[in-house]
């Protein structure tokens, strides 16, 4: 047995007092001799012995209250045997409040209460002098008093990090650089890992708490998509909906319903096997250009806090084609089709406000490319928009083009000489049907009748993505990145004399999607608040670097950090940002959009390692990294007192001293009863 306090049993000296109080307490009594006492109950007397046994046992429960009052204020323990010199040191708590903690325990507790309740008695174990650092927190040193209120107010965040992530990056950033540190969570097998230990200093005790979640079904959204990626009102949408179930029984017929606005668009029923995903595909329609708030709702107990996925859908903006050449040759491609909207202008008169608010722009045969005409481009390109260089075989304007390539970062590009007999036209050889880039495009074109010819006059060694190749292997049509955009370049003229893919079938489908993938959405149908920072597309009169944005949703209003480059606004996700829904994008007061966000889908996979999965991956060459379990009759706190810090003893001295007491009062009462004579009879 040890003492915390020792120097309290200098209180022992105080067992003289009762000792003291008994040597003057003896004296001997007197005996009074009456007449006529005969028929007076005789008393019986007590004897010398029967009175020094009692005072005996009354200063013996005396001396036993000093004395045990003495060893509380001492403070006895029985030592642990696995104390540590920096037990207490220092604690740190790190308290997983991510969405997955609100299912149930198996006490039908959310685990986060449970944990929490777990955390907060840990401030009993240690000594009053020791600090806390609790995470999600300041990361400041904490009370007893304070730490336990700290542990009471943590809630669930939707943009909480993962364990794991949060062991890795608190290594080292404490205040308090040793001691132990103490993880309550459901360690989630999707975000969790043995590397997240990588780093940790032996002198460092991390302690894991797995908190058992009850074995049950979860079913939530996954993802939802589109067939088309261009939304027209009026038409019907044919939207799929991927159910996931992340727990560990079969959901059987779980009722969905989609809400467009307020109105139900569509119901269904959905049997998903555990681990299993299900798609099922459902028919809406937008009947005007506004945003829709749209949702997927899933009738799921118990596990409720991904039963509704958010998302936003809009028709499409139509895309703005700009042709830049001497003249209008593709007005009657892109005018017959309604998605696209066309405009020409000349090489000379290029009106710059329209490069910026196109989405495709297509240099076609220009006899020079000027330098305001090239920095205006390549703005334009650098902030997402994509431009198609068809080359000139005036031999005069090639440095203009050198020049484009090279503001681009797009080469090296060689140009070819010409045979003194003419263009000499090779055939192309036929697409891959596994290029991205011709997706749902033979279907409209018949390839295969014969392949269109040219005569190269650009060469290039490499491209970011091959479109078209002639038989001998050279390119004919590649893409390059560049900034935020796409340039794609042909290797020849469209003019007859150099080509005839603009008379082929190919040519229609390669222009149209062409233009389709210049086409970039404003905003995402939905967000995760895990998400860093998201990008929109400003709206023209939007793209304005002194806008200031807020994020609304009721009362609530969050100030992002935000920074405005051309047409791309990009918003920090406020910390603050927690609950999934829908949030108003406003500027001076004036909403802009409505922005849909969701809980990470990780968080609804509630598969995760037990106590005994958790030993196996940490292994045996981590000693300083342990798991206790909980739901065994024994809270976290008492086991810790047990194996490091100690069992302490003073409660039971507490319980002596008081029956010492109790028995003092007992003694007392009983000597003092008098036992009654027999009467004694007339002679």
């Amino acid at each position: 047995m040890a003492f915390t306090y020792p120097w309290f049993l200098l209180g022992l000296l105080g067992v003289a007092i009762p000792v003291l109080i008994h040597l003057f307490e003896l004296r001997k009594p007197q005996r009074i001799l009456f007449s006529n006492v005969e028929f007076i109950q005789q008393v019986k007397l007590i004897t010398a012995r029967q009175r020094k046994l009692k005072h005996l046992l009354v200063l013996a429960c005396r001396i036993g209250v000093v004395s045990c009052l003495v060893l509380v204020f001492a403070q006895p323990f029985i030592p642990a045997p696995e104390t540590r010199a920096n037990q207490a040191a220092a604690v740190r708590v790190i308290l997983d409040n991510s969405p997955s903690m609100q299912q149930l325990a198996l006490n039908d507790q959310a685990l986060l209460e449970h944990g929490g309740e777990q955390a907060a008695e840990l401030s009993l174990v240690f000594p009053q002098a020791t600090r806390f650092v609790l995470w999600p927190g300041k990361e400041e040193p904490l009370s007893a008093a304070a730490y336990k209120t700290a542990v009471e107010q943590v809630q669930v965040s939707g943009q909480a990090e993962s364990v794991g992530r949060m062991i890795e990056q608190r290594k080292g950033r404490s205040a308090v650089q040793s001691g132990v540190t103490f993880v309550f969570s459901d360690f989630q097998k999707n975000s969790f890992s043995a590397k997240s230990f990588d780093g940790i200093k032996p002198s460092e005790d991390v302690l894991l708490v797995p908190l058992d979640g009850k074995k049950q079904a979860n079913v939530f959204v996954d993802s939802v998509w589109l067939d088309d990626a261009f939304v027209r009102t009026g038409m019907d949408l044919q939207l799929h909906i991927r159910l996931r179930n992340g727990g560990q029984e079969t959901a059987e017929n779980r009722q969905v319903k989609l809400f467009l606005g307020a109105q139900q668009a569509a119901t269904f029923q959905a049997t998903v096997p555990a681990g299993k995903a299900v798609t099922t595909q459902v028919r809406a329609r937008l009947q005007n250009t506004d945003v829709q708030l749209a949702r997927v709702e899933v009738e799921d107990f118990p596990v409720e806090f991904d039963n509704v996925y958010y998302f936003t859908l809009q028709a499409a903006n139509r895309i703005q084609v700009l042709e830049i050449s001497n003249e209008a040759e593709l007005g009657r491609l892109y005018g017959n089709e309604p998605l696209f909207s066309y405009q020409h202008v000349g090489i000379g008169s290029a009106d710059y406000r329209l490069i910026e608010a196109a989405n495709l722009l297509i240099v076609r045969e220009a006899s020079v490319v000027s330098a305001g005409l090239r920095e205006t481009i390549r703005r334009a390109v650098q902030q997402g928009a994509t431009l198609v260089v068809v080359p000139t075989a005036a031999p005069g304007s090639r440095e203009s083009y050198n020049q484009l390539f090279r503001e681009l970062g797009v080469g090296p590009i060689q140009w070819q000489p010409v045979s003194p007999r003419g263009p000499v036209l090779q055939e192309l050889a036929l697409p891959s049907t596994q290029n991205p880039f011709f997706r749902d495009v033979f279907s409209g074109a018949n390839v295969r009748s014969g392949m269109p010819k040219a005569a190269p006059l650009l060469r290039w060694a490499r491209s970011g993505a091959d479109v078209l190749q002639l038989r001998d292997g050279e390119d004919y049509l590649s893409g390059f990145t560049s900034g935020a955009g796409m340039v794609y370049v042909f290797a020849a003229p469209l003019s007859a004399s150099y080509s005839d893919f603009a008379q082929h079938p190919l040519f229609v489908p390669v222009f149209y999607r062409l233009a389709m993938m210049s086409y970039q959405q404003e905003q995402q149908p939905a967000y995760r608040l895990t998400a860093a920072a998201i990008r929109l597309r400003l709206p023209k009169e939007g793209r304005t670097a002194e806008a200031a944005y807020q994020l609304v949703q009721d009362s609530l209003r969050f100030i992002p950090g935000q920074q405005v480059q051309g047409s791309i606004l990009r918003l920090d996700i406020p910390p603050t940002l927690r609950k999934a829904g829908f949030y108003a994008l406003q500027r001076s007061g004036k909403t802009v959009t409505t922005l849909a966000f969701n809980i990470d889908k990780r968080e609804s996979d509630l598969r995760s390692y037990t106590a005994t999965e958790l030993r196996q991956l940490i292994g045996p060459n981590r000693p300083n990294v342990q798991v206790y379990e909980t739901g065994q009759g024994q809270t976290v706190a008492a086991r810790y007192k047990a194996t490091r810090v100690g069992t302490p003893l003073w409660r039971y001295f507490i319980w002596g001293a008081l029956g010492c007491l109790l028995l003092e009062a007992l003694l007392l009462r009983w000597y003092r009863r008098t036992e009654p004579a027999p009467l004694a009879t007339a002679a």
